[in-house]
């Protein structure tokens, strides 16, 4: 299946009074530091604090009875998670979801919160999508992947056709859009929206250092691997490769991938916090750091920047807060 912007439509009238559309903000102290517009778009303020809800509900709402009867099968570092587990409270869904031990404290909880039930494994020594098939197929469940899936796509798709229907409602025409990439859902999605709606506005990935797959993937041609031995705070972009679909999508739409630091990252959390009220997760700060940490040119150009998510244990944030208070 090729995910064009009608599917994307269509995830987005499926999603009516499901997700929020998220507010297109700005800031005169950025401005000032970009020299140039900056416009936000939060996800942060999303249902489950991201925008993971879009694509799991636009799938698991196409499911047949027969199917949703079976429960599904996810794996995520938590905000997947999330999503899926909400989207089957709402749908009447069991969910089983494998996500990594150390994933955030608050992102487990919250998984078991919405009604989804966590599988904990060691994300340096296993496979989470071998354990997820693994139960899928013992059980009959329908896996719900976190990004390779069209259906993923599109609903992840509907904050790319948002924004742009946010920008022509202001009369705004924005030069370049960064978005976080992990697998490349959100990246690719958006970018399908984004080219056909405003065909002049380039579209950057952005990711943080040492898991920068799509920035090299871009580069070489081919989809290339994360060294497995990398680390980094921002754990909801942790992929080893990119997407198979979503990466045929970003070849043929995106321009050079961005990346940046993980004290590029604090930086921008700190920035978001201080200077726009609100609680940004390191994955979902990566775009605001390229633009903080001059990763692109933003002078006299309008720039829209996507959080992509809020979901950060407290005690992580007060401590990135507490560096550098001066």
């Amino acid at each position: 299946m090729t995910v064009t912007v009608a599917d994307i439509e269509s995830a987005a009238e499926r999603l009516e009074g499901i997700a929020v559309r998220t507010p297109l903000i700005y800031s005169s102290v950025l401005d000032d530091l970009a020299g140039g517009r900056v416009f936000l778009k939060p996800e942060s303020l999303q249902v489950t604090g991201s925008f993971k809800i879009r694509g799991a509900y636009n799938l698991m709402s196409r499911l047949t009875p027969a199917k949703k009867s079976k429960g599904v099968v996810a794996w995520s570092s938590g905000n997947h998670a999330q999503g899926v587990a909400a989207a089957g409270s709402m749908l009447g869904i069991a969910t089983k979801i494998v996500m990594p031990r150390d994933a955030p404290a608050a992102k487990i909880e919250n998984t078991r919160r919405l009604g989804g039930e966590p599988v904990l494994y060691d994300r340096y020594t296993g496979s989470r999508e071998d354990i997820a098939r693994a139960i899928a197929a013992k059980q009959g469940s329908e896996l719900v992947p976190s990004y390779d899936h069209p259906h993923i796509v599109a609903g992840q798709g509907t904050v790319g056709l948002e924004l742009i229907d946010q920008c022509v409602e202001r009369g705004i025409a924005p030069d370049q859009v960064l978005i976080c990439c992990g697998g490349g859902g959100l990246s690719s999605g958006s970018a399908i929206a984004i080219k056909a709606r405003s065909p002049g506005t380039a579209v950057h990935t952005v990711e943080p250092a040492g898991f920068d797959d799509t920035a090299r993937s871009l580069l070489s041609g081919k989809r290339e691997r994360n060294d497995p031995s990398a680390r980094s705070i921002c754990d909801a972009l942790q992929t080893e490769t990119p997407g198979e679909l979503t990466f045929s999508y970003l070849q043929k739409l995106a321009g050079a991938g961005l990346v940046v630091s993980d004290d590029d990252v604090k930086a921008a959390m700190r920035f978001a916090f201080r200077h726009l009220k609100l609680v940004v997760e390191p994955g979902g700060a990566v775009a605001l750091a390229a633009v903080l940490s001059g990763r692109i040119t933003t002078k006299d150009r309008t720039t829209v920047v996507v959080l992509s998510g809020g979901n950060v244990d407290t005690q992580l944030f007060a401590v990135i807060q507490s560096e550098n208070a001066a």
